[in-house]
């Protein structure tokens, strides 16, 4: 069923007066000249942004070593879509696996973890992994769950003390030095 509208005829007129009045018609088209392409040009300029890509740097963490969590950091990553799985001899884990929230970090870029439950005598004898995809990447990360490959918090400080060590040491040798100069 066709339905038709009735326009006034000095609304017709009005719009019909406005459509072609020469002032609207160049506003009109000045418009399309300067506004709609120095926008399309912006647009345009923005694509290499939106296809940059940034690879992600991945970090296995741990507490302590007796903590029975291990974590699969990703930060520094662009664009935001990543895929972070788990593998225990091959075979993709589901249980036990806790995908933390994508954050994004100052630079632009993206952070987010992946938290595996699993106890410490167990990957010490299976072969636990942390597999990366990203589009950035020509072929995905494979971090393998290693004692060597885990930083921890007691890694941490106990490199913070024996830094401390070396600069209480660093001024004890200067003020003996000082002390020697002067006598």
């Amino acid at each position: 069923m066709k339905t038709w509208n009735f326009i006034p005829p000095a609304q017709l007129l009005f719009i019909s007066a406005v459509k072609w009045n020469p002032a609207v018609l160049e506003n009109d088209k000045q418009y399309q000249i300067q506004i709609c392409i120095e926008s399309l040009k912006k647009y345009v300029s923005y694509k290499s942004t939106l296809e940059r890509t940034v690879a992600p740097e991945v970090s296995l963490l741990q507490k302590d070593s007796s903590s029975p969590v291990v974590t699969c950091h990703l930060t520094g990553f662009y664009p935001r879509d990543i895929m972070v799985t788990w593998q225990r001899n091959g075979e993709d884990l589901d249980v036990d696996v806790e995908l933390g929230e994508m954050v994004r970090n100052e630079d632009g870029t993206f952070q987010t973890r992946s938290h595996l439950r699993v106890k410490p005598e167990d990957w010490k004898s299976q072969n636990y992994t942390c597999t990366v995809q990203h589009k950035s990447l020509k072929q995905d990360i494979v971090l393998p769950v290693r004692e060597e490959n885990i930083k921890r918090n007691s890694d941490i400080k106990r490199r913070a003390s024996s830094s401390a060590s070396s600069c209480v040491l660093a001024v004890f040798i200067l003020a003996l030095a000082v002390i020697a100069i002067v006598i």
